[in-house]
């Protein structure tokens, strides 16, 4: 296998298409070996991942943790250094970092600040794999995500995806936009309340890929047409007015009636944690395939990790 091109895993618009397939490749790689052979299961022996979360996180941190423990590797964590790590007492991201460079052969971070965790890269001497930094970006989920929809539909040809809810503080919808402009023949439906509206940049940047886009604000009307639904939390915790957040909490449910308009080949999607906008009564649909996504993130992780660090 050849050399892994990048250092870093910092943001989607690294990834050409060529790239995804060596990703997805290995991660396919990845998923048949722990059901099977297990080949790889001490590839990365002797190395260590340090997970620096400054965010609460359940399947990001515990989906790479596995990864790199399915490896062979070892694991330094903490759970939210904001509070139980140096950075209580004022130390900087750049300290940090440095620090890091000293225990561990990559630096697993997730962040509170959009670009944090590209100026970690720009001092870092060995890895630095984003896991989410603000309101940014979210590599990894997209590429997951991504892995998701290639998997439902071999060939990519003329899909419709409808991107659902808090469109302008989701950094995984965000993420995803940027892969799905690999692909030919994907249209982009923003489906959001008008405070969540996804960001001018992103349209833009569709624009000058040709992808075409329109913007919807009924769910009810988008649902029979698309071939995917990606619903998203209402993130509470990113808006900075409480009245903006209450105008869009609960606007958009995707009920069991609702998925029933969807087409039978269609898929459900959602990055998780969810509330209340995917009820529990839609989880046992065939289109529902979420966890099947969050399963995803250990393949496409160990793929990474792997493609990352192992030994020529």
């Amino acid at each position: 296998m050849a050399a892994f091109p990048l250092a870093h895993v910092i943001e989607s618009q690294q990834f050409d298409r060529d790239l995804l397939e060596v990703v997805f490749q290995t991660a396919d790689q990845m998923k048949a070996d722990l059901y099977g052979q297990r080949r790889f299961a001490k590839a990365l022996e002797g190395r260590i991942m340090a997970s620096l979360f400054y965010e609460p996180s359940t399947r990001t941190r515990f989906s790479f943790e596995s990864a790199m423990l399915r490896l062979g590797g070892s694991v330094i964590t903490t759970e939210n250094a904001r509070e139980f790590s140096s950075a209580a007492k004022g130390e900087s991201l750049s300290d940090s970092t440095r620090i890091m460079n000293g225990y561990a052969d990559v630096i697993v971070m997730r962040h509170n600040e959009a670009g944090s965790a590209a100026r970690a890269s720009e001092i870092s001497c060995i890895p630095v794999i984003n896991a989410g930094d603000g309101a940014g970006q979210h590599p990894t989920q997209a590429l997951l995500d991504m892995y998701t929809i290639v998997d439902a539909f071999s060939g990519m040809s003329s899909l419709k995806i409808a991107m659902v809810g808090d469109l302008r503080y989701g950094r995984t919808v965000r993420s995803l936009s940027y892969l799905l402009t690999k692909y030919e023949n994907v249209e982009i439906i923003f489906v959001s309340p008008p405070v969540c509206k996804m960001e001018g940049d992103i349209k833009a940047y569709l624009d000058k890929n040709n992808v075409p886009w329109r913007e919807e604000t009924d769910l009810a009307r988008v649902a029979p047409e698309v071939d995917c639904i990606y619903m998203t939390r209402i993130q509470k915790e990113r808006f900075h007015d409480p009245e903006d957040y209450l105008a869009a909490a609960g606007k958009y449910i995707l009920t069991l009636d609702r998925v029933q308009t969807m087409k039978p080949g269609a898929i459900i999607m959602h990055p998780l944690p969810r509330v209340d906008e995917i009820p529990k009564e839609v989880d046992d649909d065939p289109r529902a395939r979420y966890f099947q996504q969050a399963l995803n993130g250990l393949y496409i992780r160990m793929a990474l990790l792997y493609l990352l660090l192992k030994k020529d």
